[in-house]
């Protein structure tokens, strides 16, 4: 795994500065700590720092053709390397090394822009072709590698696997772009394409870029969508049957190492299944890494050792006080946008752990998304079924009107909370699920920000995120479409970025099984009974590992990777919590409406309602304030 970064002058070949481009490779080092390399030449210069896995001996970066007319700097692994290689031998390539980096400049070379298609894996890279004075980005399908970029005034782009590596320049102006201050406090991340620098992109997942010089900069191209079709006759046996082998294969193709390889196991469903497989695929025992956590109701270690001791792993297991909160300002620096889920906590701990033991790890991710895991996929489906009953003109009116009127009941679990649920059957299927996932909700959002701020949305909402991506969803399927939405925001915007950001901290490669491209898509030509059938989220992953799993593990209730944060806040961070959320750095910003942080604070201390969530999120976002806006340029 790796970082790369770079500088390309669009008008004209002003000499690069080494200085300022090592400056930008090197805030990156994390990322890949066993060697560094630049390429540099009139008009542009490449950075890459590597953490190597596969060809440790010749597969340094930058990397080039024959005759070094084409140059590429790449953070991933193309899975399908050794399967593409005799196909561009027999075009008339010759190979000088054994790596899946070189796989991508004949790629190139012989299907330009369509070479993205043929890759099967998670990457981001740039690739410069000096004859065509081209420049080429990629990002992958499903956003497991992050890619940032910027156009500055005087015509200098700049991209990063970072953030950081583009503030690294000194010449991107930290001018923070409203509208992702929005999206951050309704979702908890910045939504891709935006980033929290006005000046500053994502690249989107399953998009390229290409930079000609002395042209203006156009519009990423998308290359995959995933379809629901839910159209695959396949019976349930036929159906458990064929996912047990994808998901072989999948595992197979990302056992592929030269060094120490293992799997996170917390003891859920989705990272036990890996493990499982794992183990019918390894000669040796496989080297599993788990966190557990002080306070009992958080604790899911006892699965992961059911598992460990079924397959008879090298387990890892280290105990995490409730109370590690230490790592708030730590984030706050390593994810350089502000970043809200509190889970990034416990990810950091487990990553931490395994770079003890291994150098790669394989986890879950993926597979509440595919699979329909998320409680609240169910819960959405329920009130489906009554948004279903009523026409929307109806239900607009009259259930807003009790959902304003109904007291709040943060105390309950959600089917009970009649205010929530009657809020939502006020709005269409999209507006009902961003409205149950957000953080603050928008009547929240409408207290929280000042005057002034809301005028410098200038009428933006993020509902427009959600809006863009259903329009172009291709399904009304209830479950579908959410499950789209999530594949395109929650996946890349909070579990990717958390577990690629924790992971290169720690200079470990993490790699997704659960996120193969061709495994998501045969999942969508599934009908969702599928995946929801009664009450029972994951049905066809449950079922198809019984043979493998004990039913407590694959039929216990979700936990997911939670910490105490409403304990914390009224205990040991009570005084924090106080001094960032009522101090001077959030008022002075004026983007606030300071009353109603008081009441957030006040609120929760007294127990009459649990403002945790959003506590947290305000709480994070102060610390970015602190750790990147007025940090300067980082070190």
């Amino acid at each position: 795994m790796c970082g790369i970064t770079g500088i390309f002058d669009t008008r004209g070949k002003r000499d690069i500065d080494r200085a300022v481009l090592h400056r930008m490779n090197e805030s990156q080092h994390h990322r890949g700590p066993v060697e560094g390399g630049v390429h540099v030449e009139p008009g542009l210069g490449l950075g890459h720092r590597r953490l190597s896995i596969i060809d440790l001996s010749t597969g340094q970066q930058p990397l080039y053709n024959e005759d070094e007319s084409v140059c590429v700097v790449f953070n991933g692994e193309i899975y399908n390397y050794q399967e593409l290689i005799p196909e561009l031998l027999a075009l008339g390539h010759r190979f000088h090394t054994r790596s899946d980096t070189e796989v991508i400049v004949h790629a190139w070379e012989s299907w330009g822009e369509a070479c993205v298609e043929r890759f099967r894996g998670m990457f981001a890279f740039a690739l410069w072709d000096r004859q065509r004075d081209t420049l080429f980005l990629a990002r992958d399908r499903l956003g497991v590698k992050p890619l940032y970029y910027a156009l500055l005034d005087d015509g200098s782009f700049l991209f990063g696997s970072e953030l950081k590596s583009l503030l690294a320049h000194g010449g991107l102006r930290r001018e923070i772009d409203p509208c992702a201050v929005e999206e951050y406090f309704a979702l908890g991340y910045v939504a891709e394409p935006r980033a929290i620098f006005k000046q500053a992109k994502k690249l989107p997942p399953a998009h390229t870029l290409l930079l000609r010089r002395g042209q203006p900069l156009g519009e990423p191209r998308e290359y995959w969508d995933v379809r629901f079709t839910l159209d695959n006759p396949i019976s349930d046996e036929d159906a458990c049957e064929e996912l047990t082998a994808r998901l072989k294969e999948s595992i197979r193709l990302r056992m592929i190492s030269e060094v120490p390889l293992g799997a996170f196991l917390s003891g859920g469903v989705d990272s036990s299944a890996v493990v499982a497989l794992m183990a019918g695929l390894s000669d040796s025992p496989v080297n599993t890494c788990s966190i557990g956590f002080s306070d009992p109701a958080f604790n899911e270690s006892e699965f992961a050792r059911m598992v460990a001791d079924r397959y008879q792993t090298n387990h890892h297991l280290d105990i995490v006080e409730s109370d590690d909160f230490d790592l708030i300002d730590t984030l706050a620096r390593l994810y350089d946008e502000p970043y809200a889920d509190s889970s990034a906590i416990p990810t950091y701990r487990v990553c931490q752990l395994a770079r003890k033991h291994v150098t790669v790890a394989l986890s879950g991710d993926g597979g509440d998304e595919s699979f329909g895991g998320y409680r609240r996929y169910r819960l959405h489906l329920m009130e489906e079924k009554m948004r279903a009953a009523l026409p929307l003109g109806l239900r607009r009116p009259l259930f807003g009107a009790l959902g304003a009127l109904y007291p709040k009941a943060d105390w309950a679990p959600r089917v009970f909370r009649a205010k929530t649920t009657f809020e939502g059957m006020a709005r269409t299927s999209v507006e009902a699920y961003l409205h149950s996932i957000s953080i603050l909700r928008a009547p929240m959002r409408e207290q929280l920000f000042s005057a002034r701020f809301k005028s410098a949305l200038g009428g933006y909402d993020v509902s427009e995120v959600f809006a863009r991506h259903a329009a172009r969803a291709g399904t009304d399927d209830p479950l579908a479409l959410i499950q789209y939405l999530d594949l395109k925001t929650y996946l890349v915007g909070d579990i990717n970025t958390k577990v690629d950001r924790a992971s290169m901290a720690h200079s470990l490669e993490v790699r997704e099984p659960l996120m193969d491209h061709e495994l998501v898509e045969w999942l969508a030509t599934l009908d969702s009974t599928r995946k929801i059938r009664g009450q029972e989220g994951k049905f066809l992953l449950k079922k198809a590992m019984e043979p493998l799993l004990p039913d407590d593990v694959l039929y216990r209730p979700k936990m997911g990777f939670a910490v105490p944060l409403a304990r914390w806040f009224r205990g040991p961070l009570k005084q924090r919590v106080q001094d960032s959320i009522l101090g001077a750095r959030l008022a002075d910003s004026g983007w606030f409406n300071r009353d109603y942080l008081q009441h957030l604070v006040s609120a929760h201390n007294n127990g009459s309602r649990d403002y945790s969530a959003s506590i947290w999120t305000l709480l994070m976002f102060e610390a970015f304030l602190r750790n990147v806006m007025e940090a300067g340029e980082p070190a």
